[in-house]
């Protein structure tokens, strides 16, 4: 019997990344379905339509969510196993959803940084958009959990080759902990806090601010920002 050609449908599913309060969150959204059987949290994505290309899927897609048009995204990784359809409740929600027959489903995925304070879009069509703990993520449906693994690794990729990718998690001014806080989160594994503040403090585009922290139990921090020009100077070697 000759092999059977694909036919399949082509998604898009954002993974977008946030910091707060010492942890990395992932955006995740509410389905909406009748049926308590396939109710759950799931990364924001959607079928491209006929006359779109997948970068204008994935923007349409944020654009819903936050109401934001101009969002950095970048595809990393496409999935496409046939086991991404095996679990029916999955399936019968997609038909539901989109009106149509599908057997398998091909999704290219994307990752983008943002901030946990943005107000999110109130006309979203989905019942809740929230941030989750990348610690505390639940069960999803499709392959999700290995898509968010993928951009983790996708992150520490960018960060060896642009450290300067780590401030769009930052607020304008952070603690020298709130930075090593990120490398952990995103690393999964401790720093040293001796060492690495020594590491910090080499980095001239980490500027030392006037400003301490204000109204705290302990020894107040001071802040510091992120200097882009000094940073793009070191970067091509003025």
């Amino acid at each position: 019997m000759e092999n059977a050609f694909l036919q399949t449908y082509v998604s898009v599913d954002c993974v977008v990344f946030g910091f707060d309060k010492g942890q990395l969150n992932v955006l995740l959204v509410q389905r909406n379905t009748p049926s308590s059987a396939v109710n759950g949290l799931k990364l924001p994505g959607s079928l491209i339509y006929q006359q779109e290309d997948a970068d204008a899927g994935a923007y349409r897609v944020l654009n819903e969510l936050t109401g934001i048009k101009k969002i950095t995204l970048r595809q990393f990784k496409s999935f496409t196993s046939p086991a991404r359809t095996a679990n029916k409740d999955d399936v019968a929600w997609l038909e539901t959803t989109y009106r149509n027959k599908i057997d398998r489903l091909i999704t290219i995925a994307y990752l983008s940084l943002g901030k946990t304070n943005r107000k999110l879009n109130l006309v979203s069509k989905y019942k809740t958009v929230s941030w989750r703990p990348l610690s505390e993520l639940p069960a999803m449906p499709f392959d999700h959990k290995q898509i968010v693994e993928e951009a983790l690794n996708e992150i520490r990729s960018w960060v060896e080759m642009e450290p300067a990718i780590l401030f769009e998690l930052l607020p304008v001014k952070f603690t020298v902990a709130d930075l090593r806080r990120l490398y952990e989160e995103i690393y999964h594994r401790k720093q040293d806090v001796r060492n690495f503040h020594k590491k910090i403090i080499r980095m001239e585009y980490i500027v030392p601010l006037e400003e301490k922290q204000e109204n705290v139990s302990h020894r107040a921090a001071r802040y510091y920002k992120f200097d882009r020009v000094i940073y793009n100077k070191r970067k091509i070697g003025l």
